[in-house]
């Protein structure tokens, strides 16, 4: 007889009672899912994730007291023992906002209107330790945030050296993950199969050691490589 699998153990930080309402409504009616906290703020949230140790963190960035941001970097940023893993909420005018979130270590965000089966698949994706970028919002973030994170072709960039490592072939393949590309679409861009694109992800976060794509998607900013078709580095 198997053992059925644990439920997702789920602690969601939201200031707004109607959203935060909504949220727990939608995630622990899925038979899956043990929600087992809630918080209004960052502090409360930082002090109930340490305590209860959820599977998943669903994160608003604007908080009282101490903002998602924050509180994302002291659970999920590199001074922790066991990182969290952060799904970030967010609306489409906080790009700024929504970078120092993936920044300070969230596993991926979804805006804050996106229905409910979303929500709950974005749950799921982030409980099996695979990221998340809602596609929409990266390309948003590339039009209106990236430009003033890229740096100058002329700057000195340790991240831009950190890329010389890839091979060209995987210089394009992390180009199409900081567009916020599925495998199956960076698959159908350059005719290979979705397997042969698992392996080049693989081979880039193992090559520039970072944790996953939503750390892929950062670093090609800082290098100047997302939104820069045509960079060589």
């Amino acid at each position: 007889m198997s053992v059925p699998p644990a439920a997702i153990r789920v602690l969601v930080c939201e200031d707004q009672a109607l959203v935060r309402a909504g949220f727990v409504t939608i995630l622990s009616a899925q038979p899956d899912m043990e929600l087992v906290g809630e918080a209004a703020d960052g502090r409360t949230g930082i002090r109930k994730a340490e305590e209860l140790k959820p599977d998943v963190v669903v994160m608003d960035i604007r908080m009282p007291l101490l903002d998602g941001i924050e509180a994302t970097r002291h659970l999920a940023g590199p001074g922790s023992l066991s990182p969290a893993k952060i799904l970030v909420v967010t609306t489409f005018n906080v790009d700024e906002y929504v970078y120092e979130a993936l920044r300070a270590g969230a596993s991926g965000f979804i805006l804050k209107d996106a229905p409910p089966p979303e929500l709950i698949s974005a749950v799921r994706t982030v409980a099996r330790g695979e990221s998340l970028l809602d596609p929409a919002v990266t390309r948003t973030l590339i039009g209106r945030f990236g430009e003033r994170v890229r740096p100058s072709a002329a700057a000195p960039s340790p991240e831009r050296d950190r890329l010389k490592a890839l091979a060209p072939r995987e210089h394009e393949v992390l180009l199409l993950i900081s567009e916020g590309l599925s495998n199956a679409e960076i698959a159908a861009e350059l005719m290979i199969s979705p397997e042969t694109v698992k392996t080049y992800v693989s081979r880039i976060l193992t090559k520039l050691d970072l944790r996953d794509r939503v750390q892929a998607v950062v670093l090609a900013y800082r290098a100047g490589l997302a939104g820069a078709s045509g960079w060589t580095g």
